[in-house]
């Protein structure tokens, strides 16, 4: 198992945000927050207080990528997650970890590894 990390969420269904919560806490994560909007979660970017960030693309028909280059641009860590349906994402972020939906406990744990040790 990978060391615990504290993660920020960024996805505005409901249903999957808790799923994942209920993922992450198994693993041993903790959840440091979850955002259903690019302006919360570019808020929640700016407070900072977690170590890596999971990324839905789609945000209520917003693309994710503002929070994706505050990310980048604070040195934190995230994985892009898609539920296939989307186009690809910009050539910035193509070496960003990508986690396909449904999301499955067996993915999670290398999708948040390959985004620390980036």
């Amino acid at each position: 198992m990978s060391a615990s990390r504290s993660i920020l969420i960024v996805e505005d269904e409901p249903l999957i945000a808790m799923m994942l919560e209920d993922f992450l806490e198994s693993l041993g994560h903790q959840v440091a927050g979850s955002c259903d909007s690019v302006g919360d979660a570019l808020a929640a970017v700016d407070k900072g207080g977690f170590d890596v960030a999971i990324l839905d693309v789609n945000l209520k028909g917003e693309n994710v990528w503002p929070v994706a280059t505050r990310l980048r641009d604070n040195g934190v860590p995230f994985v892009i997650a898609s539920g296939g349906h989307v186009d690809p994402p910009p050539p910035e972020f193509a070496s960003v970890p990508l986690i396909e939906k449904p999301y499955t406990v067996d993915r999670v744990t290398p999708a948040i590894d390959a985004a620390i040790n980036a």
